[in-house]
């Protein structure tokens, strides 16, 4: 008798079936009932199950802000009133590599000086509730300066960021924006902060 092409192939496969349908019921509790799952038909069954553990483990994560996940991890977080410029570079230093530990990445720095970038991180960047991500190995958060969206952010990243190609997208998009002259980046930090991979 032919075995049917999407029947499990060995123990194995059963028992990933077993916790495939497991997590999906859990997740499925999770959104209240309304949780959409497709679209796993031509992956493998290792795959599916590797990628519903990273989902649920998303959903079960640790919701605070990174600025209270910093603190409890022993970084001292002042005001930038309260550190002279050299000290203020080493805990912007500190901030960054304690952000990575938490697959936290900072990206899109290069038009703020390291004061600038430190009192975007006290004041707004760091305090934003998100999930704890230290446990999920795939996981990780982006944060920007300019990943608001807001008219603001859009026009330093139009200023600073965008190449021409993009520009003259931008400008046959939305032919009422201005888009500001061109300028380089007066910074060079981004190429050398922490990214996903090396962690």
């Amino acid at each position: 008798m032919p075995v049917p092409p999407d029947w499990p192939e060995d123990d194995t496969d059963i028992d990933r079936e077993i916790r495939i349908e497991k997590m999906k019921r859990e997740l499925d509790e999770i959104a209240d009932g309304k949780m959409i799952c497709g679209g796993f038909e031509q992956l493998p069954l290792e795959i599916e199950e590797r990628f519903l553990e990273q989902v649920l483990a998303f959903e079960r994560a640790e919701t605070d802000t990174n600025f209270n996940r910093l603190v409890r991890r022993g970084v001292v977080m002042p005001p930038a009133a309260e550190l002279d410029d050299a000290s203020l570079r080493e805990k912007l230093a500190e901030i960054i590599v304690e952000l990575a530990a938490l697959r936290s990445f900072i990206e899109d720095t290069d038009h703020l000086s390291d004061r600038e970038l430190y009192e975007w991180l006290w004041r707004d960047g760091l305090r934003s509730p998100t999930e704890d991500m230290s446990s999920i190995p795939e996981g990780a958060w982006h944060t920007s300066p300019i990943g608001s969206g807001s008219e603001d952010d859009i026009a330093v990243w139009l200023k600073y960021y965008a190449d021409e190609e993009e520009r003259r997208r931008w400008h046959h998009d939305f032919p009422n924006d201005t888009i500001p002259e061109h300028e380089s980046l007066p910074y060079d930090r981004d190429r050398h902060l922490p990214r996903p991979h090396d962690f």
